[in-house]
């Protein structure tokens, strides 16, 4: 499993995901967005802050056969906007209507870590026509992140890499290795509270909202236009809550609720998961989808018998002992990161079920036929001269939330977490050990902290999914009632967030992005892509014919492969992540 993230933006690395057009009358009768009359203003603070800043001129120039680059330069403090500068990255894919453009619309994937710059490259592949042809998409690399100005926290490869190295076994399995987990932890606060220091204090969520907002500016944009995934929902209600009258939609699918991943007086002793609770979410959705295993039978499913005995029955071989797949040692914390990776797929049904079989059979059998092509795909890594992910990663998480005073707390915690949310408290747990306040020193003293409750001009949509392993749907239900003006669209889709699973999905949140036209209260869309209704002997299911055209696209078209993009022309999915 790669260092812990929420980078995903509507799909895992590495796979496709398919998206439907928008089909007229696929969604209940919409409610029209209103005025609110009661719509808080942004704070004096605030305003003061981002409004002392010049607009940046942004010098557009031809990047990627189909996209325009800039950068633009923004104070690392916004209490001295005339002090010290660092440099964002942006990048645009025009508007295909310019007489009828609406705006920008600006994305994000998550992470934190995760580049908009390349989620707005690739918009051409994933986003709808209809909101490429009104909307210029436009990525802004958060600071410390991407194209812009990296956080590094150790100043080389050579520094970093032994503590890298220790930190990327998914989570740590026993007494030994949680030691020297939570020593390697260790050594990366210290690191970005150090060496790393200035920007990993200035890198909170609160900061790259400000930046968006004086990019809002740049591009000539009155109001924004913002459509985020993953931990790029939190983004978006940030913005929300700290500008309630400067945006025109924010949609974000994939919801974290911003109360939980900030934490309280009272939770601040917590690990961050068990405020978010996205392990739970995990273990939801891998027990549903070893019960509907069970009840399709063997044509449907290929670990059909007993499969949630047989999933504890493998966990706990890996547990005793790591087994070996070709030249792969699988260990029980790389199993359950695969497996976790897999449900981040609309098609998790199988992906899941049929790893398990194949590893099964492994080890009962010793046949490994098509496992270390599958294993290979779901492990997939980074290889930098220097990989700042996990520093971007901590920065902002650190920076934002409240976490428990000692390391040394981590190990009982996730083990009441695993006992909670079964296989995947861990994986998710330690994703924040260090964020630890006896290692983790440096603070953004210009942090937001809430309330996220602003009565905001307009109303935001929330896009929650029912089987979502990653962000839980009960924090897209919890951050809808937080705002006022919130409204949520609940999916019944498989995988992490809901746009591309279903024309109902996508084509609500295209309606209320394009003409800010809500659907009607209580919708939920359904996904395509159902487990175990297709017998096992069927062609390649739409989603698997879709990974190829990217295979077959990397080997004919260089200079796209080189943007892990399909060729153009081909059914719109979303590319591996960076």
């Amino acid at each position: 499993m790669p260092l812990p993230s929420r980078l995903l933006a509507a799909g895992a690395a590495g796979l496709a995901l398919l998206v439907a057009p928008p089909a007229a009358g696929a969604v209940p009768a919409r409610a029209a967005v209103s005025i609110s009359a009661t719509a808080a203003r942004t704070s004096a603070l605030e305003a003061r802050r981002v409004d002392a800043v010049p607009t940046p001129k942004l010098g557009w120039y031809s990047c990627y056969g189909w996209a325009e680059c800039a950068t633009a330069k923004v104070p690392l403090d916004y209490d001295r906007p005339h002090g010290k500068q660092i440099s964002l990255a942006l990048l645009r894919v025009k508007a295909r209507d310019q007489k009828h453009r609406i705006g920008s619309l600006f994305v994000n994937p998550g992470g934190p870590g995760g580049s908009a710059v390349t989620m707005a490259l690739s918009a051409p592949y994933f986003l709808s026509d209809a909101l490429l042809d009104r909307f210029d998409v436009v990525g802004m690399d958060p600071r410390g992140i991407g194209y812009s100005q990296q956080v590094d926290c150790f100043g080389s490869a050579a520094r970093q890499m032994p503590t890298l190295a220790a930190l990327n076994m998914g989570f740590p399995w026993g007494a030994a290795q949680e030691k020297a987990y939570v020593r390697a932890a260790g050594q990366e606060a210290r690191a970005c509270s150090t060496t790393g220091r200035e920007l990993a204090g200035a890198m909170s969520t609160a900061e790259v909202a400000r930046d968006m907002d004086v990019m809002r500016r740049a591009v000539g944009d009155k109001q924004l236009t913002y459509l985020g995934f993953s931990y790029g929902t939190a983004l978006g209600q940030y913005y929300a809550d700290m500008f309630p009258d400067r945006f025109r939609a924010i949609a974000v699918d994939g919801v974290i609720d911003p109360q939980a991943w900030v934490g309280s007086a009272a939770t601040a002793g917590q690990i961050q998961d068990d405020r978010l609770r996205s392990a739970d979410g995990a273990w939801k959705a891998l027990a549903e989808i070893l019960r509907r295993c069970a009840a399709a039978g063997p044509d449907y499913c290929a670990f059909s018998e007993s499969p949630l005995r047989r999933f504890a029955e493998l966990s706990e071989r890996l547990q005793r002992q790591p087994i070996t797949v070709g030249t792969t040692t699988v260990t029980y914390a790389s199993f359950i990161g695969m497996v976790l990776s897999a449900l981040y797929l609309p098609n998790a049904g199988a992906e899941v079920t049929e790893l398990a079989a194949e590893l099964y059979e492994h080890v009962t059998s010793g046949s490994a036929a098509g496992l270390p092509d599958r294993i290979g795909r779901l492990r997939q890594g980074r290889a930098f001269p220097y990989d700042n992910s996990f520093d971007a990663y901590a920065a902002v998480m650190c920076t934002d939330g409240r976490h428990p005073a000692g390391a040394a707390s981590w190990p009982k915690a996730v083990a009441r977490a695993d006992r909670r949310a079964t296989y995947f408290g861990r994986a998710w747990g330690w994703a924040s050990v260090q964020c630890a306040r006896d290692n983790w020193t440096v603070h953004d003293e210009d942090a937001y902290t809430g309330p996220f409750t602003r009565h905001t001009r307009y109303p935001v949509l929330f896009v929650g999914s029912y089987w979502d392993p990653a962000t839980n749907y009960a924090d897209a239900v919890s951050s809808s009632k937080l705002l006022p003006t919130g409204r949520l669209l609940s999916s019944d889709n498989w995988g992490h967030t809901a746009y591309g699973t279903s024309a109902c999905a996508t084509g609500a949140t295209d309606r209320y992005l394009l003409y800010r036209s809500l659907p009607a209260a209580g919708t939920v869309c359904v996904g395509d892509n159902q487990p175990f209704r297709t017998p096992l002997s069927s062609p390649a299911s739409p989603a698997a014919q879709a990974a190829g055209v990217i295979d077959l696209a990397r080997a004919t078209a260089p200079e796209i492969a080189a943007q892990g993009l399909p060729a153009p022309g081909s059914p719109k999915v979303l590319p591996p992540a960076l």
